[in-house]
């Protein structure tokens, strides 16, 4: 199964403040450690979201929202996708993880859809499609 594990956003890390040199060691050693596991499919940091941007959707109308956005508690900071064999094997792994900011903070854990979760919404034709699509990515 696939997860997303994401790193919650702080306020140090929505006014851009950087991790340590001790911090990206650390991160650096974990993250070794989920490669050496097989099961870090990717892993990014993200930007605080005053230099980020949404779009808004009604009907056919589309508005852009410039960040930075409020509620710091629910913006994601940075993100990794893993393969793991349950979500127990997930959360093991994450309570291994350095503590990823300043000061307190969450990491969230999220399982990814695969094809079978969408039952018979899912026809033969659009699962040939996705797996076309997902052919094209892996060759890149």
């Amino acid at each position: 199964m696939r997860v997303m594990v994401m790193v919650k956003a702080t306020k140090d890390s929505e006014a851009g403040t950087m991790p340590s040199t001790e911090l990206l060691e650390a991160m650096g050693k974990f993250n070794e450690e989920l490669v050496n596991a097989g099961m870090m499919l990717a892993g990014e940091g993200l930007h605080p979201s005053s230099k980020g941007k949404r779009v808004a959707f009604d009907g056919p109308a589309r508005t852009v929202i410039d960040g930075p956005f409020a509620e710091t508690r629910e913006l994601v900071a940075g993100f990794w996708l893993w393969e793991v064999k349950d979500m127990a094997e997930a959360v093991e792994w994450v309570k291994r993880c350095p503590n990823p900011m300043l000061g307190p903070s969450e990491i969230e854990i999220r399982q990814v859809f695969e094809a079978a979760d969408f039952g018979e919404a899912l026809t033969p034709e659009i699962a040939e499609a996705e797996d076309r699509l997902r052919e094209k990515l892996t060759k890149r």
